[in-house]
């Protein structure tokens, strides 16, 4: 449950109000913090201190600019605060649940009764969080070079910036605002309230019954945690399958691993009301024609992003921005030459990597006359559902759908002997390739750690390498990433046609 009250001024809404969250405000949000002074034009005024923020000031201080970042809530944005390393630490213990679960697979024998210490789950989340948040923090900015001001920050005009009554003028600025959690306008939500990934971390007490909206990444990796954790957890998904964007396969083999954690399924599920009885949260659902009634405990909201564009004045700045976010160009300029744009606030691909991918294009393009491209950019995602789906570049149907000849090399985890000796032989890797060539185009690779696979795929398509060079790549063994020469391999005797063989079988006869 979540303790009360929430709207903590002093931590900012985080809760509880333990040493750990404490310590992570006085990183991220001082509550003693002067800003400084201003004096002068800067090179750079940077809006938002999330990850493309961040990176941003960084990287534009290293290199001599003057710089300033600004920041209304808590430096690190959702990341470190609400996302990232919040959600992994708890994917983690939920991981680690599992695995006493299953122990006996590999004749260790555990205790009945073993149980899941919420709170103790919780308090290492937020020991972790504070662990983490100096890297984010002002200090550390400042000593950057950076000056950091903790306030809201509102355009003035196309090269003014005004925050805590000091006006900031720059001859470049890069918004950074990000995106945060929306809900669906289901009849009665919000007034009968609910999580998301901005609130769910504050929890204290394990939920009995949770209803999740949305079998999106975040839907999906929350659910299955929390059944992991001891809860009944119901997954809604308007849908015909979870994670509509991934590979069938892929979706189909994490769906069916979801139920074997408890995780009931509800696809084709659309819900037209929610309302309060008593202490209970009932859902009206219509799902493939039938409707029934869902009682829960919580209901989390784990689809839908908004950006943060309201406040910033960006009328004034004269930034074009629509219902999707910040309007830019494919070098992140947006409407004002002098002001771009980088991270949820302008892309399509919200994840964290992408935000730092962009911001090095912004200091790039604003400071130095740059013209590199943000569809340039390789980009891989990875849903942290165990087993893990990685994806990088186009799938086979988006091929098609181009008009490019694909041909498609798949390798089952089932045959790679390290995932067999590891319990953890349900995935694949499947790579896509233009039809006659080894030029990669896309690829799925579902595992236990197919976020750490992805990335020799990733640099592969990057640096323009095939499947020829990643076939005589030396893989250690046993590893589940040989998994990947495998698919190279498979490649390789596509060459050798019968007019092939024939010709090597003619020079063997021949030096015999």
């Amino acid at each position: 449950m979540l303790a009360e009250p929430r709207d903590d001024g002093a931590l900012l809404g985080l809760w509880p109000p333990d040493e750990h969250n404490q310590a992570l405000v006085g990183n991220v949000h001082p509550p003693d913090w002067a800003n400084p002074t201003p004096s002068g034009r800067y090179n750079l005024v940077v809006v938002g201190a999330g990850t493309a923020g961040l990176v941003t000031a960084a990287g534009a201080a290293g290199l001599g600019a003057k710089v300033a970042l600004v920041e209304r809530h808590l430096m690190g944005g959702d990341c470190l605060n609400v996302g990232c390393v919040p959600s992994k630490a708890l994917l983690r213990a939920a991981r680690a649940a599992a695995d006493v679960r299953d122990a006996g697979t590999f004749g260790v024998r555990v205790p009945e009764g073993t149980l899941v210490d919420f709170a103790a789950v919780m308090e290492r989340m937020r020991r972790i969080r504070a662990g983490i948040s100096p890297h984010d923090s002002a200090a550390r900015f400042r000593d950057l070079g950076v000056d950091v001001y903790l306030g809201a920050g509102r355009f003035t005009g196309p090269d003014a910036l005004e925050v805590d009554g000091r006006s900031l003028r720059f001859g470049k600025a890069v918004i950074a605002t990000g995106a945060r959690a929306s809900a669906p306008p289901i009849p009665g939500l919000e007034e009968t309230g609910y999580l998301t990934n901005e609130t769910v971390f504050s929890l204290t007490e394990l939920p009995r019954r949770i209803a999740v909206i949305g079998a999106g990444p975040i839907g999906c990796e929350l659910a299955q945690a929390f059944a992991r954790f001891g809860a009944r957890v119901t997954l809604l998904e308007a849908l015909r399958q979870i994670l509509g964007r991934e590979d069938r396969d892929a979706a189909a083999l994490v769906e069916r691993s979801l139920r074997r954690d408890g995780v009931q399924i509800n696809c084709c599920c659309n819900i037209t009301e929610v309302r309060v009885e008593g202490a209970e949260k009932v859902l009206t659902l219509e799902c493939e024609g039938a409707v029934d009634e869902l009682r829960v405990d919580e209901i989390l909201v784990g689809v839908g992003r908004a950006p943060n564009v309201e406040g910033l004045g960006l009328e004034q700045a004269r930034v074009r921005y629509e219902r999707a976010g910040v309007t830019v160009d494919d070098r992140l300029r947006t409407t004002n030459p002098r002001i771009y744009a980088a991270g949820d606030i302008c892309s399509q691909y919200k994840f964290t990597h992408v935000a730092d991918a962009m911001a090095r294009i912004a200091i790039q393009n604003a400071l130095f006359l740059g013209r590199a491209k943000a569809s340039a950019l390789t980009i891989p995602w990875c849903t942290y559902t165990d087993p893990e789906i990685a994806h990088v570049g186009l799938y086979e149907h988006e091929a098609r759908e181009r008009g490019i000849p694909v041909r498609t090399f798949a390798q089952k985890l089932a045959k790679v002997d390290r995932a067999v000796l590891d319990g953890e032989s349900e995935g694949f890797v499947k790579v896509h390739v233009r039809e006659g060539s080894d030029r990669i185009l896309g690829a799925t690779v579902v595992a236990r750690h197919a976020g750490e696979m992805i990335s020799e795929l990733t640099l592969a398509m990057a640096g323009g390498l095939g499947l020829k060079a990643l076939g005589r790549t030396i893989h250690p063994y046993p590893t589940q990433a040989e998994a990947i020469k495998r698919v190279a391999d498979a490649y390789s005797r596509t060459r050798l046609t019968p007019f092939v063989k024939a010709l090597f079988e003619r020079w063997l006869a021949w030096v015999r």
